[in-house]
């Protein structure tokens, strides 16, 4: 679930259209693995520049494409994982814990 300052967004018209159409763009397939050599289905339409309260309302953000990335579940946690670890200037996520849909660290 989207954090709650993002919600409206989500569940706009205009996101769900970029969102599909970016979707069809890379023909379904996640980004990374497919950079790596592989095809694994894509799952979620990431932006690269994360949402936060100040940019929300910005299309340049939020909706143009150079800004968005499809990848699997396990690379969007990844990437998640890493912005955590840096943000938070610590080691990298343990084994054995991912983040959910809402951005909270739980275990596996």
């Amino acid at each position: 679930m989207a954090k709650k300052f993002a919600r409206k967004f989500y569940k706009s018209k205009e996101w769900k259209q970029c969102r599909d159409a970016y979707f069809k763009s890379q023909y379904g397939l996640c980004e990374m693995c497919r950079a790596a050599g592989n095809e694994v289905p894509g799952e979620e339409v990431h932006h690269k520049t994360f949402l936060t309260p100040k940019n929300i309302d910005n299309p340049e953000v939020t909706l143009k494409w150079s800004n968005l990335q499809l990848l699997c579940k396990s690379c969007h946690n990844k990437i998640h994982q890493k912005a955590y670890a840096m943000h938070k200037e610590k080691e990298p996520v343990r084994a054995g814990v991912m983040f959910n849909e809402n951005g909270e660290l739980i275990k596996v």
